[in-house]
């Protein structure tokens, strides 16, 4: 087991102004108004040192989490083979790939080992390119081969700081976003800040490196902000092909880079959908989009090798279901507030069993169960029926797929990010309601000049996209803490917009009958103003104390483990284990696997259940068979897992399998009444114990305090 221990050895803003409105000094495309020339070289100032800040507060975060990392682990001064295990489960798998570019003798030699892989998964040939989106490790790859650095800095470290690099990316874009809504950049630096005082809760790029999320998250909020900007009103054709581009490069390269892009892009697809149906986006805007994302997806797909299960997602069926029923239902946008909800049921209706029917004649012609595992998860955990599925249990019994913690609250509280979001949302989803309502009645004919422009201002189109993207990615998060990254990033940039925005200020002083222009002015400069100085001093020194904690990787079983592997087992050998450790066996070693953490292979996931049954209640023989049949040499069982204490009963990896395999669980505790005592003691268990059973199959070579691999007999 990794622990984290502290080393041994000795030591080795001021506010700007506001980048000028819409309403008074910008056009809503961006263009400044004819001014005096001090009022335009005021504009061009505050943008320069807008940007400024932007560039810098990257930067800085960029150090910042290298820094952390750094200090962690030490990274600098440990072996390389503790450098590669600190990089655990799946992020070891994809650095493997990484470190087998830059160790074939051509490009062209690594490429084919990727699309002829026979050592990720043994008695199988798989394409990675195909199964995995590893194309940001084949490009960083080339990159380091053609670039004159190999004597000044070595692969890990170029792979590592491209991450933290991507970091800077990723704080400019939502720093960007902020201001775009605002119409100033003090937004964006409360945004940057908030989202750095809450870095536990918006990343977790410091000790997960390599894992997908870090590399398209950075493109997904780049994404964002091209689309808040392509929602301005009066943009030029020219602004609104250079954005739309933009829109496409940052969705082809968020989508290239995890795989689980479609299921987050369904989500953005579900808020164009609403407040399309709603009229509060221009639709020819929206359709745009919809083809984008289509766009980009396939284009993936083919470079994936056309992999069936980007041809199956639910987003292409959902984005081309809308198209259609958009043609059908011409006059979906006209009649009275009954005549078009009467309408919308049925466009809804229309669009969704459309998503269906096309979604499910796409799998059955491809014959596609990739994601089924997803579904079956969904399905247990949002209530509708028990399961005994031993994938869709693996996920459920996962912290990380469960519901958000409380005590996430507060410490996004702690640095008001919440009290603002909450309050910034409620006001907003106020707005959009009478919004959505005067739309779907068509009764803005009547309100007065006054109303509408307080209630068109305060929901434009862009902050109107704003509100349903955190609401349905705050739902996601609340449902499934692993993804809360997206919408506590976005959280940053939703509160920060709100409290610098005139519009929104202005509306509760007209509400409050105490509007003036000057009130507002002042409003929306000091609340912000005071936030910033607010969480300056309160984590500040803490942020200081954190920089100069330092520590140690400490891991001297799993390094035991891999150097014997290395130096006592020949290089064909193949090895069965957790998914988790074999990764790690993949990266350091270099030997051939029997599965691994990619889960997203239906294939791969009945092997796993298979592999694991050395943690289950079976006979040697039909483990050994079991085992033989995927091409076993060497087995590795963990204390860890076989006396497992972290779940609770009914979520340890043995109780899973005891379940599916029809056996009661082992402690006290209720059982289902048709599980049955099995006829055979735990493989993990009683191998120890040296009982010829075991030993005409199993022969131990190495042990440590955490593992024990077994080497498998070779009968005829």
């Amino acid at each position: 087991m990794t622990t984290i221990r502290q080393r041994r050895v000795g030591k080795g803003t001021e506010a700007a102004e506001d980048q000028p409105s819409e309403e008074t000094n910008v056009k809503p495309d961006g263009k400044i108004l004819s001014d005096p020339t001090g009022g335009k070289l005021w504009n061009i100032l505050s943008i320069t040192v807008g940007g400024i800040v932007a560039i810098t507060l990257g930067l800085l975060t960029s150090v910042y989490v290298a820094t952390l990392h750094e200090n962690d682990l030490w990274f600098s001064n440990i072996k390389e083979v503790e450098r590669e295990i600190s990089f655990r489960t799946e992020c070891g798998l994809y650095y493997s790939y990484y470190k087998q570019m830059i160790q074939a003798a051509s490009i062209q030699q690594g490429l084919h080992g990727l699309v002829y892989d026979n050592k990720t998964e043994s008695v199988r040939t798989i394409n990675i390119l195909e199964r995995m989106n590893v194309y940001q490790e084949v490009f960083l790859s080339i990159l380091y081969r053609i670039l004159p650095i190999q004597q000044y800095l070595e692969p890990v470290y170029f792979y590592i700081y491209t991450l933290f690099g991507l970091q800077a990316v990723y704080v400019i874009a939502l720093y960007v976003t902020s201001w775009l809504l605002s119409g100033t950049w003090l937004s964006g630096l409360l945004a940057a800040c908030w989202y750095i005082t809450n870095r536990v809760d918006t990343t977790r790029v410091e000790f997960t490196i390599p894992l997908r999320e870090n590399w398209a998250l950075p493109f997904f909020a780049v994404q964002i902000a091209a689309i808040t900007y392509l929602f301005r009103t009066h943009l030029q054709p020219v602004q609104q092909r250079v954005t739309l581009t933009a829109v496409f490069i940052a969705t082809f390269l968020f989508s290239l880079t995890w795989q689980f892009n479609q299921f987050m892009m369904l989500i953005q697809a579900l808020a164009l959908f609403i407040l399309d149906c709603l009229d509060m986006l221009p639709t020819a805007k929206v359709t745009w989009l919809y083809i984008i994302q289509m766009s980009g997806l396939l284009l993936v797909c083919v470079l994936q090798f056309f992999n069936s299960m980007i041809l199956g997602s639910l987003l292409i069926s959902f984005n081309v279901s809308v198209l259609i029923a958009r043609t059908i239902q011409k006059n979906l946008k006209k009649g009275g507030l009954f005549n078009r909800l009467g309408k919308l049921i049925l466009h809804v209706l229309l669009v969704l069993c459309l998503t269906l029917l096309i979604n499910k004649f796409i799998k059955k012609i491809l014959n596609l169960e990739s994601d089924e595992h997803i579904f079956k998860f969904l399905k247990a955990k949002f209530g509708f029926g028990a399961t005994r599925d031993f994938d869709a249990n693996l996920y459920l019994c996962e912290e990380a797929f469960g519901l958000l913690p409380l005590n996430t609250f507060s410490r996004l509280s702690s640095t008001l990010l919440f009290y603002a979001y909450g309050f910034i949302l409620f006001l907003l989803t106020a707005a959009a309601v009478i919004v959505a309502f005067r739309n779907l009645s068509g009764s803005s004919q009547v309100q007065s000049k006054e109303q509408m422009e307080e209630y068109t201002v305060t929901l434009k189109p862009e902050a109107a996209y704003s509100l349903v993207h955190t609401v349905l990615f705050g739902c996601l998060a609340l449902s499934t803490m692993r993804m809360k990254y997206l919408w506590t990033s976005h959280m940053c940039v939703f509160a920060s917009f709100g409290l610098c925005s005139t519009e929104v200020w202005k509306l509760i002083l007209k509400c409050l009958h105490l509007y003036t222009s000057q009130r507002t002015q002042v409003i929306k400069y000091s609340i912000p103003i005071i936030t910033l100085l607010y969480i300056s001093f309160k984590f500040w020194p803490g942020i200081m104390d954190e920089l100069s904690e330092l520590r140690e990787f400490y891991d001297p079983d799993t390094v035991e483990l891999m150097n014997w592997i290395k130096s006592n087992t020949p290089n064909t050998a193949v090895f069965a284990g957790s998914m988790q450790l074999l990764a790690g066996v993949k990266l350091c070693t270099g030997r051939t696997l029997t599965n691994h953490p990619h889960y997203e292979d239906k294939n791969l996931r009945e092997r796993t259940k298979q592999i694991y049954q050395i943690y289950a209640k079976r006979s040697p023989g039909d483990v050994y068979g079991i085992l033989r049949s995927f091409g076993t040499d060497y087995v590795i069982l963990e204390d860890s897992i076989c006396y497992e204490r972290r779940h609770s009963r009914g979520c340890r990896l043995r109780d899973l399998l005891d379940v599916a395999n029809g056996h009661i669980m082992d402690g006290l505790g209720e059982n289902d009444p048709d599980l049955k005592p099995s006829l055979y003691p735990r493989f993990c268990e009683e191998i120890k114990k040296n009982l010829p059973s075991y030993t005409m199959h199993f022969t131990r070579v190495f042990q440590n305090k955490t593992f024990h691999v077994y080497k498998l007999a070779k009968h005829k």
